[in-house]
């Protein structure tokens, strides 16, 4: 318990902030239950570290790959259907975190060697940067970029963005070490106290929120097509997974592939979105949100998570303070997300650094240049109702071209 304590739990609390806007959205997009959604996914935070030893300082929140799917099911058969795909995605990541009990560590970094697991950590930022620069200008607040202009969020992010910078670099430097911790935190308050001072925040939907309100349950029904739509897109975001396992690992300096194992990690994931749709939520994975915030603040400890995931149930029950965090501007997010997301891109770098992966080798080049393009021009691969697309297609097709270009190298090893 003793990791328990005061600076955790502000710690803690700035891993709540960090996720919170992100896992909001998708149920204001999908119409899932809000309240719902964050108890979801403190509950399957928690139960994700049970599974995977309390050794990996990840948060799971709602998973964005799944939003199509869910607004066309619940649209034509209601959202119980579309809970019973969740559920069914779930099914699939325990299955696939089972079957890699079969396939040694060894086998997996052949599979995933440097020059193909930097360019996929790398592609995590630089294809939510847009996100960032979207909330910076304002595009996502159009009463608030109506009122004072491109111009005007932007100077509010820059100011949010300065204030995260100096308080990572220079709180240290005037001995105010754990306070250097909470720039996310403390960036996020001085938005807020700005954004208040020069009134542009509408108090109105915070006032009439109340302050205890019980979540909406809804329990899941399955159908055979719903199915058919949720899991091949499992299999997109178990890629993924890998992605943000491995971005994770890099800054913590630890091979979480091998030890808890990417098969706990894969299959906690699932027991975690299988619990969440049992009770109306969304598919929970690895939020890269998060690993940012720990990239950036150096603190790598798992108890950190919990606690946020500790807070997230706490607040799935106060619908107020649910409204506060939706009236924060999108400028706001946006100059913390810069920062975020940048930390996680040059993870990435650091990553290829670290293994002194040789771009002299025309093999490794081809991999990593085809992959940064497919990545980032959201190329996609459509058959059916299967759609591959993005860091997922990219992430493929780096393996498929080291598995064909390095084949000698790999059967010799």
């Amino acid at each position: 318990m003793k990791d328990f304590n005061s600076r955790n739990i502000i710690m803690g609390l700035q891993h709540t902030f960090v996720m919170f806007g992100a896992t909001v959205l998708v149920p204001i997009l999908t119409g899932l239950d809000i309240g719902i959604t964050l108890l979801a996914t403190g509950i399957g935070t928690l139960l994700f570290h049970l599974i995977t030893k309390n050794m990996v300082p990840i948060y799971l929140g709602s998973s964005f790959a799944f939003i199509a799917a869910i607004q066309s099911i619940s649209a034509n058969s209601g959202m119980p259907y579309a809970l019973g795909g969740i559920f069914g995605a779930g099914v699939m990541f325990m299955l696939v975190g089972l079957l890699l009990n079969f396939i040694s560590i060894e086998s997996l970094h052949k599979i995933l060697p440097a020059w193909v697991t930097g360019p996929m950590i790398l592609l995590i930022g630089l294809i939510l940067a847009p996100v960032a620069i979207s909330n910076a200008n304002g595009a996502n607040s159009p009463n608030l970029l109506a009122s004072i202009g491109t111009n005007g969020c932007w100077l509010l992010a820059l100011s949010t963005f300065a204030v995260s910078v100096f308080v990572k670099i220079y709180f240290e430097r005037m001995g105010l070490k754990f306070l250097s911790m909470l720039p996310v935190l403390l960036s996020l308050i001085f938005g807020f106290v700005a954004s208040t001072v020069f009134g542009l925040i509408d108090w109105s939907a915070v006032h009439e929120a109340a302050w205890f309100g019980l979540p909406m349950f809804t329990t899941p029904k399955f159908s055979i097509n719903a199915l058919s739509i949720t899991v091949p897109i499992a299999l997109v975001a178990i890629v993924e997974h890998f992605g943000d396992v491995l971005a994770i690992g890099n800054v913590a300096g630890k091979d979480f592939l091998r030890n808890p194992g990417i098969s706990r990690t894969l299959f906690g994931d699932g027991v975690a979105s299988c619990v969440s749709s049992s009770m109306g939520g969304p598919v929970l994975t690895t939020y890269s949100e998060n690993t940012g915030a720990v990239a950036l603040t150096g603190n790598t400890n798992p108890v950190i998570m919990r606690i946020a995931a500790g807070f997230a149930i706490i607040l799935a029950f106060i619908p107020k303070f649910t409204e506060l965090i939706k009236v924060i501007p999108g400028p706001v997010i946006g100059g913390i997300s810069i920062l975020l997301f940048g930390m996680i891109s040059s993870v990435g770098i650091k990553n290829m650094i670290d293994a002194k992966v040789d771009f002299t080798n025309p093999k490794i080049l081809i991999i990593s240049a085809s992959m940064m393009v497919i990545g980032l021009g959201n190329a996609s691969f459509v058959y059916g109702s299967f759609q591959l697309e993005g860091l997922g297609l990219a992430a493929v097709v780096g393996m498929v071209l080291n598995l064909i270009l390095n084949f000698g190298d790999i059967i010799k090893k």
